[in-house]
């Protein structure tokens, strides 16, 4: 099982949006809710260049980043998070049905750490794909490859759980089964597609798999 992070097993939508809006007002850019929401799930070098244009360079990348996830992970700590309805029951239950789990997130490994560690569900996984992992965010399949490849799981035998239109389609250039948590009533081609993990069957997971 790989599973994406924001916006499938918790919603964090709003931290990284304060965090986002606060650290680029320090760069003396201001942010609307709409830029931001068009490129949430991205990678943070694909989101500044976005904003910022072409031009900018990997120092001030990497310093803005560094700047807003040290803020993001402040939020979490202060506010807490809870794990998405039904979420954290599939976790717990596959994890006890000797399922192997990962996050694959275009998150910074330390903000999935926090995350991980802030809704109590760290001890469920055995492994984790990160920002730092891959050279391309999704759509490219790349961050799900390894997170089967670290479980020892092959793509045909792996399910990808997601949010985003980009995810599903890196789960279908990676071979794998995908489920789809259609929080905002977007249409997304997954084997299966649900309003809330809560409403999945209790086989949903085990029959990808027949």
């Amino acid at each position: 099982m790989l599973w994406d992070l924001d916006g499938t097993l918790v919603d964090s939508e709003q931290y990284h949006w304060q965090a986002w809006r606060e650290t680029m007002a320090g760069e003396g850019v201001t942010l609307t809710f709409d830029q931001f929401r068009a490129t949430f799930g991205w990678r943070n070098d694909a989101i500044l260049r976005q904003w910022l244009g072409d031009q900018i360079d990997t120092p001030r990348i990497d310093r803005i980043g560094a700047s807003k996830e040290e803020l993001y992970r402040s939020l979490v700590r202060a506010g807490g998070l809870a794990p998405l309805d039904g979420a954290a029951d599939w976790v717990r239950r596959l994890h006890q049905d000797g399922w192997l789990q990962a996050v694959a997130s275009s998150a910074p490994r330390l903000n999935i750490d926090v995350v991980m560690d802030v809704i109590g569900l760290a001890d469920q996984f055995q492994a984790s794909a990160s920002a730092e992992d891959v050279a391309r965010g999704k759509p490219d399949p790349q961050v799900f490859l390894v997170a089967a490849s670290r479980l020892g799981v092959p793509p045909s035998r792996a399910i990808v759980v997601e949010d985003a239109a980009a995810g599903i389609e890196a789960a279908h250039r990676a071979n794998m089964r995908s489920v789809a948590v259609r929080r905002d009533g977007a249409q997304l081609p997954a084997d299966i597609v649900v309003r809330s993990l809560a409403d999945l069957p209790l086989d949903a997971f085990s029959g990808l798999l027949r």
